[in-house]
């Protein structure tokens, strides 16, 4: 049996990526300044990873003009949303392990 730490999707389980999803996914659509906001990451940083997970397929942006200012919406896919899923399962399973259960 494949050990549960290396059923953890890697794109995921970085830190910021993982909020990211877990804010989209509680929260439903954000912008980017309430994405940064929540999860307390710089500008750059925020982007980076975004992109990364746009480019997975895990979240959705939407640009658009919104009282004469550009604005960055965000949400999470029905593939997003089952990859954080299947993530959280395998942490659960791992999580047993460790404590024995």
């Amino acid at each position: 049996m494949i050990s549960p730490a290396l059923a953890l999707d890697p794109l995921i389980h970085e830190r910021l990526r993982l909020a990211i999803l877990a804010a989209l996914g509680s929260h439903g659509r954000l912008t980017f300044n309430e994405l940064k906001g929540l999860t307390e990451a710089t500008d750059g940083n925020l982007s980076t990873h975004t992109q990364k997970l746009e480019t997975a397929g895990y979240i959705q942006a939407a640009k658009g003009m919104f009282g004469g200012r550009s604005k960055t919406t965000y949400e999470i896919t029905p593939g997003g949303r089952a990859a954080l899923a299947a993530y959280l399962d395998a942490l659960e399973k791992l999580l047993g392990k460790v404590r024995g259960n």
